[in-house]
């Protein structure tokens, strides 16, 4: 017998499960227009789905607090983490990373970035020709953003690949997958980032973790903070995670959406100085991080609904960014949308992304230089494979070929 469809009696959202995983959208829907403010039981969360109640839960650190960590389960050291800091703690720390990972240090990455991004996709051709098919996540949409990031952080190539396949292990939420194994991978991330902590306070070179260690920074009350090799190694495994696994999400989402949406994909072959809306509108569309977790501080009341205080809620991004209310025929990609003042797929407020601009000049320069150099590409959205996430959402393969050169 097929489980309860939600609005049916006896339904219970399953947010591991792999229908959910294969298409979130129609959940999503139900949500923001039956049950705005919607509670699992067994799990014992709530969701806000709706684009204005989360922008507000965003802006409202001190009802909505990021002590429990952004995912679904509370994490008991998530105040280790930047992402799980609040005021006042938060402010020096989030400080001391942006003066690290400054936009103008992240875009002096472009070149670097343009020339992986070539040197991957012609490596494809090379081996696979205009008709051979391979999986783009391995071959691409992974090594890219793990490279780039890599060269950010300073992260020597043997680390990578298992960098990459921890990162995984740490979000996988698969049938018969342990709460155990996930803890295990971040232990490992953590003592890889550690060790690289340590060998830079001996060994000192012009890379972000021996400016971290160098660095110090002064709180209102005129306290001079700096980072332990624990708390460095903390900022560097958020930083290593968010600047990679999501830009390795999003890329394929992005094919997979302009492969369903011809018009659009024609359009920005057509006219390839689209690429920024293209970015928004591929991060509005199906974005890579999802949800955001959050802690209630008190008891608060929303749409007749009262979630009680010390309570776990899920902030819905992508549920937000579909929202009719904020976005016109929102289940349509259209690369010409204007998303600039709305979107919210990188956070909002005081946890935004340190990473947004990286990130979006990754995925612009990715998508112009694989259509300006292999316009014919194709991908199979129908056999991609996909597996249950805590908080993102992505395929783990993708069958692409890339057919002619331009």
């Amino acid at each position: 017998m097929a489980s309860p469809a939600p609005g049916e009696i006896g339904y219970v959202f399953d947010p591991y499960s792999i229908d959910f995983a294969i298409d979130p959208y129609p959940t999503y829907r139900w949500m923001r227009e039956e049950a705005p403010v919607y509670h699992q039981p067994e799990m014992d969360f709530w969701m806000l789905t709706r684009y204005e109640d989360v922008c507000k839960a965003h802006q409202d650190a001190a009802l909505f607090s990021s002590s429990a960590g952004p995912k679904i389960e509370r994490m008991d050291y998530a105040s280790t983490l930047l992402i799980g800091k609040d005021a006042p703690d938060h402010i020096w720390a989030k400080g001391m990373m942006t003066r690290v990972f400054s936009r103008a240090r992240m875009g002096a990455l472009d070149g670097f970035i343009r020339e992986k991004t070539i040197e991957l996709l012609e490596g494809c051709f090379e081996r696979y020709g205009p008709d051979g098919e391979f999986d783009v996540v391995k071959e691409f949409t992974v090594p890219l953003p793990l490279t780039v990031i890599s060269e950010l952080l300073g992260i020597p190539e043997e680390y990578r690949q298992e960098i990459h396949e921890l990162s995984n292990a740490y979000v996988s939420r698969e049938a018969g997958s342990e709460t155990s194994a996930q803890g295990d991978a971040h232990t490992k991330l953590w003592k890889i980032y550690f060790a690289l902590t340590q060998k830079r306070r001996e060994e000192p070179k012009d890379d972000p973790i021996s400016l971290l260690i160098a660095l110090e920074e002064t709180d209102d009350q005129g306290v001079v903070h700096r980072m332990s090799d624990q708390e460095i190694a903390f900022r560097f495994l958020e930083m290593g995670f968010a600047g990679h696994e999501t830009v390795a999400k999003a890329i394929p989402n992005g094919l997979m959406a302009l492969s369903r949406f011809p018009d659009q994909r024609a359009k920005f072959t057509a006219d390839l100085s689209l690429a920024p809306q293209l970015v928004q509108e591929m991060l509005r569309y199906d974005p890579p991080s999802q949800l955001q977790g959050r802690l209630t501080m008190r008891e608060v009341t929303l749409h007749g609904v009262t979630i009680p205080a010390d309570s776990r809620v899920m902030l819905a991004t992508a549920a937000a960014t579909r929202d009719p209310r904020a976005f016109s025929d929102p289940d349509r990609f259209d690369i010409e949308r204007d998303n600039d003042k709305r979107t919210i797929s990188f956070g909002f407020g005081v946890h935004k992304c340190l990473g947004i601009h990286l990130a979006q000049a990754e995925l612009a320069i990715a998508f112009t230089e694989l259509t300006s150099r292999f316009p014919d590409w194709q991908v199979d959205p129908n056999r991609a494979t996909r597996v249950a996430l805590s908080n993102v959402r992505g395929v783990s393969s993708l069958p692409m070929r890339l057919g002619k050169r331009a």
